[in-house]
């Protein structure tokens, strides 16, 4: 993984936490409004979650568990009858 997608990698995975994160501990007031978000905090697992899932999506990529050349070329097999 190049490094240029291995930010596209983690600015998705971290896009995808946070709205993991966002529920925890969320108490709302009586008019449905969020008392206090922690905001700061959630941003902070959201980063700290992302990291998580970045290392494990490059670890696989890595070691060629994943091999998205294969997945590629096999996908254009079947599209194209090959």
């Amino acid at each position: 993984m190049g490094w240029v997608s291995g930010i596209v990698v983690f600015l998705l995975t971290w896009w995808l936490s946070l709205f993991l994160v966002l529920p925890w501990s969320l108490k709302r007031d009586e008019q449905g409004k969020p008392d206090d978000p922690k905001m700061h905090q959630k941003v902070m697992w959201t980063t700290v979650l992302a990291a998580f899932f970045w290392l494990c999506i490059y670890l696989l990529i890595h070691a060629e568990i994943v091999d998205l050349h294969q997945m590629a070329a096999s996908m254009h097999r079947e599209d194209h009858g090959v």
